[in-house]
Formats: structure tokens, C-alpha cells, sequence
């Protein structure tokens, strides 16, 4: 039987199969230029519809796996990898800090999050058409989404439009300005508490956002802006709730059948369902990102095959300190895994470091249909307690406010890994506060933006420009079909 978690994703309805056509455009502009003039009297009118509407706006979360791989690429943690050098050229450029306007990958993102602005206003647009119970729970999740893709655009780009319970819709991108990044955290702030305030602690369906959710990336959201005292106060809610734990055996935590598990405050569910083609990536409802990840023409036990992009570095591997059990668990030593098993072969991509994200790379015993590196089922566990603990030690830090319970959270934590307690206070305790983000959340997503939001990328990343590259450049194409009106982030 398949699991709630993956029933929640799936377009499993006529409803939601037409919305997500309605909804979607491959290849236009945020605005989506092929939107519908829908009769939305004939919508709307049942709980039933809110909650076709709400999954389709959850869908759009699939797509984030391209936040995730480039996260890490952009950042010191991987390289771009591939078959060679014009792999995916896109992601070549963000690997080695040249990407332009023109970049189809930095378009996806763009285009993508905007989609999923779309699908979760739409809902909003017409929030008071029709009453049911709990309708404050539906309207809460479509506004945690909504802060949730604005929060991503706000990280890649800065300044974006901001829509609050509207649909962008065609002939916007005539009068539609970008709003300054400012004004779009204090719409994501509103967003969240808000949502907090109307989520149930628990779900009845897994995969839903939850109460824990919302405050956690709130917490996330306040520490971005240096807002140390908010981010710490809403963080210990999230600790002090007892909902979340550290998994005790971290081992585990990566694997397809320990999903939602006690250490997941939210994540964005995959299954194995056919539809994808290289042609439409975001169309699938698998985690794309692991057969990316995966190991080149791979034969041998536990793992199976993929494309070796997003390949960590020597440094990386190495930033583990003697005895860490999170190091072969987050990243796989090639060579020493086929020396120490039979039958094991594999072909070296670009820029083979001899290592892969062990975390999101496809395991024998996977389910899949259709091409098996486009549909993994493997969720993406995008807020881990762990990550909650080292925030709430970094806001308590960093905002002189407790560096004793700081210190508390960060060695719950390095306990975990079988490390012992760390020492120190002030500078020193920063310090050590980012190395744990580092090993601990390797492979996941977050190193480019910790770097930036904490002024290290300039002497950590190859490439990178102060002044420029803290932020992506607007898509050269959205500025066109926004009559040239707006301006091209510094650098670009």
C-alpha cells in the first residue's frame, strides 16, 4: 500500500491533473503567459476543490531539486561534475562562479518558484469563496508554501515581484515592478506567523506542513536577516514543543524507508511515479537530483547508477574530524568502497573527486517507473532538528544572548555524531557553530547561502565577487517581457 506521505504528491485526479496543467508553464515567464481565463464560479465551491488546489500548490515543491543540487555546487562542499565539461553547461557556470543571465537552470529556479507562488495564491485568491471546517488549516499550509518559494526567491535573487492572494497572470509583466528583498521577508514573516498560529502540531496526512514547520522556517528566515533574538525565540518554541528529536541512529537517516521520521520537521515528499522527461524535469514526481548524484555507470552492490554531477571535494571529506560516523554516511568514498566489495565497477565523470553525496544517491531496491534516474522516491528532508538546534545555537550566539545553551544545542548535536563536547564562547563558539552546519547538513543544500549570509564566500569560494555574486543574476528573458523596466542585479 502506498504511504500517505507519497498519495499527498501525486496527481492522482482529474481535478488536480487539470489544475496542474492550468497552473503550468514550461517555458513562458513567471507571469505565465499561456494562463487560462478560468471560470473560477465553477471552482471553489467545496473543500474538495481547496484541497485539489492546495496539492497542486504542494507539487511545485518537487521541483526544488535543483535548489538543492546547485546549493551545493555554487558553494566549496562539491563540484559540478558530469560527463565533461559542457554537461549541463548551466550548471558548469554556477560551479565555477561564471553563470550570466542566460543560464537555463537560474531561469528553472526562477520560473519554477513562481510557479509555485502562483498555484499556492491561487488558492488565496479566493480564500472567502466558500466555508468549511478547518478552512484555516487549508489556507495556512498555501501560505506557508507561498513564504516557502519566496523564501527561495528571495535567497537567489534578491529583489522579485511580490504577489500577496493574486495570481500573477498575462499582461502583468507589463506593469509589475520588482519588490526590494526587504519588503519580501516581512510578507514571508507575516506569512509564517500566520501560519504557525493556524497549523496543527501534527497532521493527519504526513508530508502537510505543521506548526513546527512554519516556526522552524520562520527561525530560518529571522537568522538570514540577523534577527537574532526573533530567530532564537521562535527556534526554542520549536525545541521547547518535544514534537522533533534527534534520530538516534544517524545512519538511517537518508534512507527511502525512514522518511518522516522523528528528526524531520518538514520534507518534501517524492515517490516513483512516471511523467518526466529530460524534456519537462519538472514535471516528475521523483527526486531528479538523485540520479544526478549518482554514481557513473555504476555495477555493484547497495548503489545504482547515474550521472555523477554535484561530486563533494576533497575538502569536504576532509572537514570531518577522526571518529565523525556522519562522514561515510553523508559522503561515499568511492575507491574504498570498491576495494572493500566484489563485483563493484564504475566509469570516472568530470572532475572525479573519487567521491559521492552518499545522502541522495539511488540504492538498489528503489521503486521506480519510467527512466529510473528521473523518478526516485527519496524526500528531500528540507528542515532537520538538527538543523533547528545548530540555528537556535547560532541566533543565541551570534545575538550575545546564551552562549551556555548555544552550547548546549551544538553538542547534542556533535554527541550525535559521536564527537565529544565542544568548548568556547564568543568568536570562538561562532566559529565552531559553522563548522558543525558544514558536516552535519553537507550535501544538502545550505552551504552557498551560509557562506553569503555570513560574509565567508569571498575566501571560501573559487570565483566568487564581493558585490556580485551574493545574489543570481535576473533571467535576461524576464527582464525583456518586463519591457526592460527593471534592473539586472550588480555584476551581471
Amino acid at each position: 500500500m502506498m504511504s500517505k506521505s507519497k498519495i499527498l504528491v501525486m496527481k492522482n485526479s482529474l481535478v488536480v491533473l487539470l489544475l496542474s496543467l492550468i497552473l503550468w508553464a514550461c517555458t513562458d515567464s513567471f507571469v505565465d503567459v499561456d494562463s487560462f481565463n478560468e471560470d473560477t464560479e465553477n471552482f471553489f465551491n467545496s473543500e474538495e476543490d481547496y484541497q485539489s488546489a492546495l496539492i497542486a500548490a504542494y507539487d511545485m515543491l518537487q521541483s526544488t531539486y535543483l535548489n538543492v543540487m546547485l546549493g551545493e555546487i555554487a558553494s566549496d562542499n562539491t563540484l559540478a561534475g558530469g560527463e565533461s565539461a559542457t554537461d549541463v553547461p548551466g550548471i558548469q557556470e554556477v560551479d565555477n562562479m561564471t553563470h550570466t543571465p542566460v543560464n537555463q537552470q537560474l531561469r528553472d529556479i526562477w520560473s519554477w518558484m513562481f510557479a509555485g507562488v502562483n498555484r499556492a495564491n491561487y488558492v488565496l485568491e479566493f480564500k472567502d469563496k466558500t466555508d468549511f471546517p478547518n478552512k484555516n488549516v487549508v489556507l495556512a499550509e498555501a501560505t506557508f508554501l507561498r513564504a516557502y518559494y519566496y523564501f527561495e526567491l528571495v535567497k537567489w535573487f534578491g529583489d522579485v515581484p511580490l504577489a500577496v492572494d493574486q495570481r500573477l497572470l498575462f499582461g502583468d509583466q507589463n506593469v509589475v515592478e520588482r519588490t526590494p528583498a526587504s519588503k519580501v521577508y516581512a510578507q514571508i514573516e507575516q506569512d509564517l506567523i500566520y501560519a504557525a498560529s493556524n497549523l496543527p502540531e501534527v497532521q493527519s496526512e504526513v508530508g502537510r506542513a505543521t506548526k513546527g514547520a512554519a516556526q522552524a522556517l520562520l527561525g530560518k528566515v529571522y537568522l538570514y536577516q540577523e534577527k537574532f533574538e526573533e530567530s532564537a525565540a521562535v527556534l526554542q518554541e520549536v525545541i521547547n514543543s518535544k514534537n522533533y528529536d534527534l534520530l538516534e541512529d544517524y545512519s538511517t537517516m537518508f534512507e527511502n524507508d525512514n522518511e518522516n521520521n522523528i528528526e524531520s520537521v518538514f520534507e518534501v515528499q517524492y515517490t516513483d511515479v512516471e511523467g518526466a522527461g529530460f524534456g519537462c524535469l519538472q514535471c516528475s514526481e521523483g527526486n531528479v537530483a538523485v540520479g544526478f548524484n549518482g554514481i557513473r555507470n555504476y555495477t555493484g552492490p547497495v548503489f545504482e547508477s547515474g550521472f555523477s554531477f554535484n561530486v563533494p571535494t576533497q575538502e569536504a571529506y576532509d572537514a570531518f574530524e577522526d571518529g565523525d560516523l556522519r562522514r561515510d554516511v553523508a559522503i561515499l568514498d568511492i575507491e574504498a568502497w570498491a576495494a572493500s566489495n566484489t563485483g563493484v565497477s564504475y566509469n570516472e565523470g568530470f572532475e572525479h573527486t573519487g567521491y559521492y553525496n552518499r545522502k541522495y544517491i539511488a540504492r538498489k531496491g528503489d521503486l521506480n517507473t519510467g527512466d529510473a534516474n528521473l523518478t526516485n522516491p527519496n524526500n528531500y528532508r528540507a528542515i532537520r532538528y538538527a538543523d533547528v538546534l545548530l540555528m537556535a545555537a547560532e541566533a543565541l550566539n551570534r545575538g550575545g544572548i546564551d552562549d551556555d545553551t548555544a552550547l548546549l544545542y551544538l553538542n547534542e548535536v556533535r554527541n550525535r555524531a559521536g564527537l565529544p563536547d565542544a568548548t568556547g564562547t564568543g568568536n570562538a563558539l561562532t566559529t565552531a557553530i559553522y563548522q558543525e552546519r558544514r558536516v552535519e547538513l553537507v550535501g544538502e543544500g545550505h552551504r552557498f547561502f551560509d557562506l553569503v549570509r555570513t560574509g565567508r564566500a569571498a575566501t571560501e569560494i573559487d570565483g566568487f565577487q564581493v558585490g556580485k555574486n551574493e545574489l543570481f543574476p535576473i533571467p535576461s528573458i524576464e527582464i525583456e517581457l518586463a519591457g526592460n523596466r527593471w534592473q539586472q542585479n550588480p555584476g551581471y
